[in-house]
């Protein structure tokens, strides 16, 4: 930006360096030893680090950084879960013997409307974070996190990995984790794990604004070499657009927040040589579902419980169709949520091992398009000719007057064109970039139609 009048017109003020640091490190570690220490000095202070936004630490005792060593138990959960909701301004009215299906569903308007008539009474208030999502819908909303919760996470994602054949240790000085973003600006930290002997990890902006310059970029993520890396399809796809993946040798890589293309998993799978793993979640639910394949998200045996039910009802669709996904998630203790809805739509679907898994995920619109004779095509048939042909993101949008209009990031441009417009039955306008960020910052919606459904 070269007007000296609009420099600076974009910053906001969360993302200025130390702007809520309240916490001395004794506090944001309290177990932390001298090795530990060292650690988090060197990284600090790297010649090559980024622009370090905060500072943020688990916060984790000894009894604490033990517990978050395991999950916690499912034996019975739901049963206790509805009673921890009851104890909610809420749910007050609800009466003893209340099962889950007497609950009425909710959606995110709830939780910003009054989210703290969704916290417990009897809360335990000082174990709480705060984090924030910002949604796909515009609304923001500050989530009370939990700091054993927050802190379970991270094996969570290790238990996932070793599922999938990988390895995560705390052998050397590599990191354990870097969580990956890519946009001008972000919360950026490093940290080290209470609970995984103090090793480090760091919340990276891979985004240019971030660094000094990119060779810096490329020598700290030389040296740091994490040993899961961690991100949305944008930053993970940045990786292997700015050439990274000579520096980089992860056990395993996790994609989540938006879809993940099945080009995409390849390339990152070709580069780098090791799982990647695409998990399901909302902020406020946790992580609900994973997959190492192409195949359904296998729902993760953890203390949720998915319904999959009518958009505008609490009445649940038939075995194997398209809904509503819909979540009860008892991980939280500080916001037990009951029936939330998503927002988000696929199918409920039985694996061949019994375990629930979810089909045809397509994330907050299962939008369907109007060809040309009059029928409605499911984006789910979209998303299968733009996968087939490459394409590593997308966004296709149908305006009033039924024109249809695409962008999409890498693949077959004159084959994607013929399969949308068989599929349609109609011209599309077709846009191609050079990269998935070029499709947007943050979560951008993949599908919209302005036509009647």
């Amino acid at each position: 930006m070269s007007d000296p009048d609009l420099r600076g017109a974009l910053t906001l003020a969360e993302y200025a360096p130390g702007e809520a640091a309240v916490l001395t490190d004794a506090e944001r570690w309290p177990t932390i030893d001298a090795e530990g220490v060292t650690r988090l000095t060197h990284w600090r202070a790297h010649a090559d680090a980024p622009r370090w936004t905060h500072a943020t630490g688990d916060r984790l005792t000894a009894e604490q950084a033990e517990r978050v060593r395991h999950p916690l138990s499912t034996d019975d959960w739901l049963r206790e879960h509805l009673v921890a909701a009851k104890r909610t301004l809420r749910y007050r009215a609800m009466s003893e013997d209340a099962t889950l299906e007497d609950f009425p569903t909710i959606a995110r308007a709830d939780l910003v409307d009054d989210l703290a008539a969704f916290v417990p009474l009897d809360a335990d208030l000082s174990r709480m974070l705060h984090g924030t999502s910002s949604g796909s819908t515009g609304a923001a909303l500050l989530i009370p996190d939990d700091v054993e919760e927050v802190a379970r996470g991270f094996h969570l994602l290790v238990a996932l990995a070793a599922s999938a054949g990988a390895t995560v240790t705390t052998d050397g000085e590599r990191m354990a984790v870097a969580n990956l973003v890519f946009q001008r600006q972000a919360f950026t930290y490093v940290s080290v794990i209470s609970s995984f002997a103090h090793r480090a990890m760091a919340r990276l902006n891979l985004h240019p604004s971030a660094w000094d310059d990119v060779d810096a970029r490329a020598r700290f993520l030389a040296e740091a070499d994490p040993q899961i890396l961690s991100g949305h399809p944008t930053s993970l796809a940045e990786l292997l657009d700015a050439g990274l993946g000579a520096v980089l040798h992860p056990a395993v890589i996790f994609s989540g927040a938006m879809a993940l293309s099945s080009p995409l998993r390849a390339r990152l799978e070709a580069a780098f040589g090791c799982p990647v793993i695409d998990v399901y979640g909302l902020h406020e639910t946790r992580p609900i579902a994973a997959r190492t394949d192409d195949g359904p998200f296998r729902i993760l045996d953890r203390r949720v419980h998915v319904e999959v039910l009518e958009p505008r009802r609490d009445v649940a669709v038939p075995s194997g169709s398209m809904g509503e996904i819909v979540v009860t998630a008892g991980e939280n203790p500080l916001l037990p949520l009951v029936r939330y809805r998503t927002g988000d739509f696929g199918r409920l679907v039985r694996l061949d091992d019994g375990a629930f898994g979810i089909a045809d995920l397509e994330g907050r619109d299962n939008t369907r398009f109007r060809a040309a004779d009059g029928t409605l095509v499911p984006c789910v048939e979209l998303t299968q000719q733009l996968q087939a042909r490459g394409a590593l993101g997308w966004s296709i949008e149908q305006g009033e007057d039924g024109r249809v209009r695409a962008a999409i990031a890498g693949g077959d441009e004159t084959g994607i064109r013929t399969a949308l417009q068989a599929l349609l039955g109609m011209p599309v306008e077709l846009h191609r970039v050079a990269r998935l960020i070029d499709l947007g910052e943050g979560k951008p919606r993949r599908y919209r139609s302005s036509v009647p459904d």
